[in-house]
């Protein structure tokens, strides 16, 4: 009799999370369309969508866009078409276009002068809201379905190269990207064009890579190094998605030098290019082992799903 229960509450456990993949990838197709929408109707293609901002943040917004179109919706749909199939990599891959779409699309969606720049972006608040819920969704049923006890174990190497590209890419970001700009606005007499034409911009960026993207990948870094089981899930989010956001950065910046943007950087682009560059090779190296597993239901590899003796 205790047999026959424990067997029918592994199944049920699988069934239930059979259920949770299939939704997983639904709203991962869901956000991949979705990102590509806002990405078509916004100033880089068909300029339906008109933020309240100034020229050099739109010179962002369109480098971002192009980065969105060409990486972030092919990574989304690709997890979800995989997640379906019940490939390991789909759930892991689908936390760095979802830790994306959360990220971008909070500050598109409330990073404008809505009193000072004319624009229209707030009409398309629903579909800004419907992306946010979406990668928020997809983030949550991700890391439930991830089991870090079916990730390959990163070797040495791996775990020294990631962890000091993250504490490399915080640090530029704490004291190369941010502090001069705080600096200059605290100090009483702001002059940086940043701020004085996009406070409310310069404001929510900083607040968000300050307060979420430079102690994430500290965090993540100093798991890693240490060895520790539940850095190895997060090591692949942060990884994924720290590749996304930096060639976006990087599309950013190039946008603005070739524009001619008076807020524009060389070396900081260049920089940017390099993390970038250097994360997405981090990402494949690392990705690469989980294509690797034979394409099976998620649930089957699970410990609790299987068949009682």
């Amino acid at each position: 009799m205790i047999r026959n229960v424990t067997l029918r509450m592994a199944s049920v456990q699988g069934e239930d999370e059979s259920h949770l993949t299939r939704r997983l990838g639904v709203v991962l197709f869901a956000l991949g369309i979705g990102v590509a929408a806002a990405t078509l109707l916004g100033p880089l293609v068909f300029d339906l969508i008109r933020y309240h901002v100034v020229d050099e943040v739109l010179n962002q917004v369109v480098g971002s866009d192009a980065i969105g179109l060409l990486l972030v919706v092919p990574a989304a749909l690709a997890a979800g078409m995989l997640t379906l199939r019940g490939h390991p990599v789909g759930p892991v891959m689908a936390l760095a276009p979802a830790g994306y779409a959360v990220y971008v699309y909070t500050q598109l969606a409330i990073g404008g002068e809505f009193a000072s720049q004319p624009g229209n972006s707030e009409r398309f608040f629903p579909l800004f809201l419907a992306i946010f819920l979406l990668g928020g969704a997809a983030i949550v049923m991700a890391w439930k379905t991830v089991d870090d006890r079916q990730l390959p174990e990163p070797s040495a190497g791996m775990r020294r190269t990631a962890s000091t590209v993250l504490f490399l890419l915080a640090t530029f970001m704490t004291l190369g990207l941010h502090l001069p700009g705080l600096v200059d606005v605290i100090g009483g007499k702001p002059y940086g064009i940043e701020y004085t034409q996009s406070p409310a911009v310069f404001w929510i960026v900083k607040l968000m890579d300050l307060g979420i993207v430079v102690p994430v990948a500290l965090i993540t870094g100093i798991g890693v190094l240490r060895g520790v089981t539940w850095a190895n899930k997060l090591m692949y989010a942060v990884i994924g998605w720290g590749a996304l956001l930096g060639t976006a950065v990087a599309g950013m910046g190039v946008v603005m030098v070739i524009n001619g943007d008076p807020a524009a950087s060389l070396v900081g682009t260049a920089v940017f290019i390099g993390f970038s560059l250097a994360l997405l090779a981090l990402a494949v190296w690392l990705f690469m082992p989980l294509f690797a597993v034979p394409e099976t239901t998620i649930s089957e590899e699970r410990p609790g799903s299987s068949e009682v003796p």
